[in-house]
C-alpha cells in the first residue's frame, strides 16, 4: 500500500467541510500507486476519491486537474474533480497538496479481448478530440527530458548492455521526433489498472497525474504496449476503433515503429528509476523493470506494422 501521508478520520472529516459532499462515513486507503496517497471516500452525499499529491510539482497540478474537469465536460468517463467552498480545485491536507475527485464504478480488465481494444481504441480517439479544445499547455513531464535525467540517474546501477541498449535508444529517439504528428494533451499512463469496465463498457479512465502535451500517436502507443503486447489481433482492433473516430494521417503511420519505442523506453526508465531510487514510504509498491527491458528489445529487433 502506497501510503506517505496518513490521513485519519477526524483529520478527513475537519477538511471536508471546506467542501458539500456531506458527512464523511468512511475512508480507505487505496492499496495500490506509487507517486501519490489516495484515499476511497465516502460521504453522506457520494463516493469520491482523495488524492495527495507527494512529489508533483504544485505548478503542475491546476493542469491535470482542469483537464479532467475539461474532459468530464465534454462526456469522456473521467474522474470529475470537486471544488471546494472557495471555487478551487486543489486544497491542502495534512502539508500537501490535495484534491476531490468522483469515485467511478467499475473494475479493471487483467486480460483484455478484442472488444475491451475496440472499446479503448474509440474511447482514445473521443478523448483526444474532446481535449483539442482544452487550452492549458504542459509539456509531457516523462517526455526526452526526463528520459535524459533518468539515464543519468541510473546508469550506475545498470550492467554494460543495459547501459547500452539505453543509450542507443536515446540516441535513436532524439533523430525521431517526428515534430509535424498531431499533439495534445494525452494521458500518457493508460495502462489497464487505469480503464474502469463496467457491463463491457469503459465507464472510467482514472489516474491522470502523467499526462502532458505529446503526440496522440504516443498515448496509442502506450495503450498497445500494454493492452495488446500478445496479440496483434487486438492491436489491429484498437487501432482501427481509432482510426474510425480520429483517422490517423501517413505521418503517423509512418511514426508508428518508433513510437512504440519510445512508449516501452519512458516505462523502462521509469520502473528503473523506482526500483533503484525509492523514496521513503509505506509498503511501497515497485514494478519490474525488467519487462520493459524485454519489450524493447523485442520492439527494436522486430518492428511492429501498421495494423489498423
Amino acid at each position: 500500500m502506497s501510503v506517505y501521508t496518513s490521513v485519519s478520520e477526524a483529520q478527513l472529516g475537519d477538511w471536508l467541510k471546506n467542501y458539500s459532499v456531506g458527512r464523511l462515513l468512511e475512508c480507505e486507503p487505496i492499496k495500490a500507486g506509487i507517486e501519490n496517497t489516495n484515499y476511497f471516500v465516502t460521504t453522506t452525499q457520494g463516493r469520491f476519491v482523495l488524492t495527495l499529491f507527494e512529489r508533483l510539482p504544485a505548478e503542475e497540478l491546476p493542469f491535470y486537474l482542469d483537464l479532467m474537469a475539461h474532459l468530464a465536460r465534454h462526456g469522456i468517463p473521467c474522474p470529475a474533480p470537486i471544488a471546494n467552498l472557495a471555487n478551487q480545485f486543489l486544497g491542502h491536507l495534512n502539508g500537501k497538496p490535495a484534491a476531490l475527485v468522483t469515485r467511478l464504478a467499475g473494475t479493471s480488465i487483467e486480460k483484455p479481448t478484442r472488444a475491451h481494444c475496440e472499446e479503448l481504441g474509440a474511447l482514445l480517439a473521443r478523448m483526444h478530440l474532446a481535449a483539442r479544445s482544452f487550452s492549458a499547455y504542459l509539456e509531457n513531464p516523462r517526455g526526452p527530458k526526463w528520459w535524459r535525467f533518468a539515464a543519468k540517474e541510473v546508469a550506475p546501477f545498470l550492467d554494460a548492455p543495459r547501459r547500452a541498449l539505453l543509450e542507443k535508444e536515446l540516441a535513436f529517439q532524439a533523430e525521431h521526433r517526428f515534430p509535424d504528428l498531431p499533439r495534445g494533451p494525452v494521458h500518457a499512463d493508460l495502462f489497464r489498472d487505469n480503464a474502469l469496465f463496467h457491463e463491457e463498457r469503459i465507464s472510467g479512465v482514472i489516474d491522470f497525474y502523467f499526462a502532458g502535451v505529446d503526440t496522440f500517436l504516443y498515448d496509442i502507443a502506450v495503450c498497445v504496449n500494454d493492452w495488446c503486447l500478445d496479440s496483434p489481433a487486438n492491436a489491429k482492433a484498437l487501432l482501427a476503433a481509432y482510426h474510425a473516430v480520429r483517422p490517423l494521417n501517413d505521418l503517423e503511420r509512418d511514426a508508428w515503429s518508433a513510437t512504440l519505442r519510445a512508449a516501452a523506453l519512458r516505462f523502462w526508465l521509469s520502473r528503473l528509476y523506482d526500483f533503484h531510487l525509492p523514496r521513503p514510504g509505506m509498503l511501497v509498491h515497485a514494478h519490474d523493470p525488467e519487462h520493459f527491458r524485454k519489450l524493447l528489445e523485442a520492439r527494436i529487433a522486430k518492428p511492429a506494422p501498421w495494423s489498423a
